[in-house]
């Protein structure tokens, strides 16, 4: 597991815009809303 902190620097050396929410490793199982609302505005984004 790459540890919290090195993702966001590894997020912000690349632009990437963040989205961080609390739950378990597994947040797609955990929070599947949250997930989805996520992924729609990412496909909103990528087509706009």
């Amino acid at each position: 597991m790459i540890p919290p902190p090195v993702q966001r620097t590894m997020a912000e050396r690349a632009g990437a815009t963040v989205t961080e929410t609390g739950g378990s490793h597994t947040v797609y199982v955990s929070k599947p809303a949250e997930v989805a609302a996520f992924i729609r505005r990412a496909a909103g984004a990528a087509t706009a």
